[in-house]
């Protein structure tokens, strides 16, 4: 007897669609992966310039377990496929009043270099901190992160465990109210206040537990090398490699039900995928709009209530520049935080923001060309708020901000180099433009996330807007527990045992 595979079709092909799409064609599975897009990566995308290609989207690597683990899992070597630059510097910061920081893989070298930004108590203080962060990593891992599907009850018995970690989280805390405690000096908690946005979050609204991300970016921060484009390329050809089919170009406008579970997705073009399981690797929001057809509405009605993170204005060029030494990740600090975070949490753009620069060709080891790619963020809100009337105002909050550090570019970018939330909700339909799903805001926020089973049998969620998070660290364990959901519940639902050879004899 011969078992004709099950069949899973995943809309989408973020690295949460691609992460699971690999995992699952490696285990037998017919997989078909369609995307409305003409290449893989989501948001881990890249638009043209003078000087080729340049990410639009994720600039750094981040938790290179995850990724090792992933292409070990399905028999390939991470380093088969990309070459990673692993940074010394993790980045470089820049204040109004002319101060500079830099932060290193080294720790020590970070102590050292926190002690001559801020004097000894800014290094003890430091130490402290980071200390802080990895015992908050190390306890979050693996009850919340790790699990398919997270309880409080859960992460509180490990708590129990270790009573120390109570007071490290800071459970009733925001992570501005414990950076406040954490520094004296103001200047290091509106750097460390910034990892909040790594999530789409204000610091001043999100939890304590946030301090973490510091953990993840100290314990490595690696450059793809040709472009964080180049990792989603290669997610997609081991997909391939396997037997998933990839279809680019291809819209999803309906998942179909048939008693009571998914049993297909439609496509633009009106074909039908008919199949036993769907993993949708888009923003939950649209399936609770009901974007994928009303009966896949119910699947994670929590999405289509919560509240958003931010989103971005996005600007992607090539240029010459002139001014500060760049690193290849720069941040370049407003005045005072306040004037960047309240009209944000007010649904308006900042008048003052914090950019944030990558340096595309910087971080090399070589001497980067005359003319460099840069990928220049400024945080906003969702939409509505967060569209800019056109894109002159956007450009006069960010280059005249940059003069006053001393850097200019030339020449100055094309207003087709500019993604606003606009732009990224037509890139991810129902997002409202942001681009790490819900809120991070409020103590339960991790809890509340939509993890990977729905409420409707055959219908699964994967990427940055299902638990474990934002982020693409986060995003690519969403894939994973898709998939082994997928091949849990397929297997139970069965009607033959599953055995080690297709086509082989059941036996005890």
């Amino acid at each position: 007897m011969t078992l004709q595979p099950d069949k899973v079709v995943v809309v989408g092909a973020g690295v949460g669609g691609l992460a699971a799409a690999m995992r699952l064609a490696h285990a037998g599975l017919e997989v078909t992966l369609a995307d409305m897009h003409a290449a893989p990566g989501g948001k881990m995308r890249t638009l043209p310039s003078t000087a080729g290609p340049v990410d639009a989207g994720p600039t750094v690597l981040t938790m290179r377990s995850v990724f090792d683990a992933l292409f070990e899992d399905v028999g390939r070597s991470l380093n088969q496929y990309v070459t990673l630059i692993r940074q010394e510097t993790l980045a470089r910061h820049f204040w109004p009043d002319g101060a500079q920081l830099d932060l290193h893989a080294d720790p020590e070298a970070s102590a050292a270099a926190m002690r001559g930004f801020a004097g000894p108590r800014a290094e003890a203080e430091f130490r402290a901190f980071s200390d802080r962060a990895a015992r908050l990593f190390n306890a979050f891992e693996a009850p919340v992160m790790q699990a398919p599907a997270p309880t409080l009850g859960a992460l509180s018995r490990h708590v129990m465990a270790q009573p120390s970690l109570a007071l490290s989280m800071a459970p009733f805390a925001s992570l501005a109210q414990l950076l406040r405690r954490q520094f004296s000096d103001p200047r290091l908690r509106q750097l460390f206040g910034r990892y909040a946005t790594y999530v789409g979050g204000s610091p001043d609204l999100s939890p304590a537990i946030l301090a973490l991300i510091w953990h993840a970016e100290a314990s490595g921060v690696w450059r793809v090398k040709g472009g964080m484009h180049r990792l989603a390329r290669a997610m997609a050809d081991v997909a391939s490699e396997h037997g998933a089919t990839l279809l680019f170009g291809q819209r999803a406008t309906r998942i179909e039900m048939q008693d009571g579970r998914a049993a297909g997705v439609h496509l633009a073009d009106g074909t039908r995928l008919a199949c036993n399981a769907v993993v949708f690797a888009g923003d939950p929001r649209a399936l609770a709009t009901g974007q994928l057809g009303a009966s896949a509405a119910g699947a994670a009605p929590i999405a289509g209530k919560a509240g958003r993170s931010l989103s971005a204005n996005v600007w992607s060029f090539a240029a010459r520049i002139e001014g500060p030494e760049l690193a290849h990740h720069n941040v370049f600090f407003g005045a005072d935080p306040r004037s960047e975070f309240s009209p944000l949490e007010a649904g308006a753009l900042p008048e003052d923001p914090t950019l944030y620069i990558c340096a595309e060709d910087r971080g090399t080891g070589s001497k980067p060309p005359e003319l460099e790619r840069f990928e220049i963020i400024m945080n906003a809100p969702p939409l509505p708020g967060g569209q800019p009337k056109d894109a002159f105002s956007c450009r006069t909050r960010t280059f005249p901000i940059l003069r006053s550090f001393g850097l200019c570019f030339d020449p100055e970018p094309p207003d087709s180099a500019l993604t606003t939330p606009a732009g990224f909700e037509a890139l991810c339909p129902g997002s409202q433009g942001s681009l790490y799903g819900q809120s991070p805001h409020g103590l339960m926020a991790a809890f509340q996330r939509p993890v990977a089973r729905t409420k409707i049998p055959g219908l699964y969620l994967a990427g940055g807007g299902a638990h474990p998070g934002a982020g693409v660290p986060m995003a690519t364990l969403s894939g994973r527990h898709a998939a082994e959901a997928i091949r849990t519940d397929l297997a139970s639902t069965s009607t033959c045992r599953r055995t080690a050879m297709r086509g082989g004899m059941s036996t005890a």
